[in-house]
């Protein structure tokens, strides 16, 4: 069963003994920023620069992802430069022009 199900299933218990709706989804909505805000403090991000450190962080990450696909395609460019210099070597000894060299 999720939380999203126990916890409707609690409200409604609560319900059928008196308890207002009103007053349960009030508790619930408590409930739920306590839960989120003890998660941030494990995390080591309930201080009011959290979001600017996660914004930084998220910066970095793409930037990082930016210079692996720079990386990526230079070296690809590299290979087949290479590949063609050993090409035209091939061509260039196959056609004889060491000996035009002479």
């Amino acid at each position: 069963m999720s939380e999203g199900a126990i916890l409707a299933q609690l409200i409604g218990q609560a319900a059928s003994e008196g308890a207002e709706i009103a007053t349960l989804r009030a508790i619930a909505e408590e409930a739920g920023e306590l839960g989120a805000q003890r998660a941030l403090a494990r995390l080591g991000l309930e201080d009011v620069g959290a979001g600017k450190d996660m914004a930084e962080l998220r910066e970095l990450l793409a930037a990082w992802r930016d210079a692996k696909r720079s990386v990526a395609k230079e070296v690809l460019a590299w290979g087949l430069r290479l590949g063609l210099a050993l090409v035209l070597v091939g061509l260039a000894a196959r056609l004889g022009f060491w000996g035009w060299m002479r």
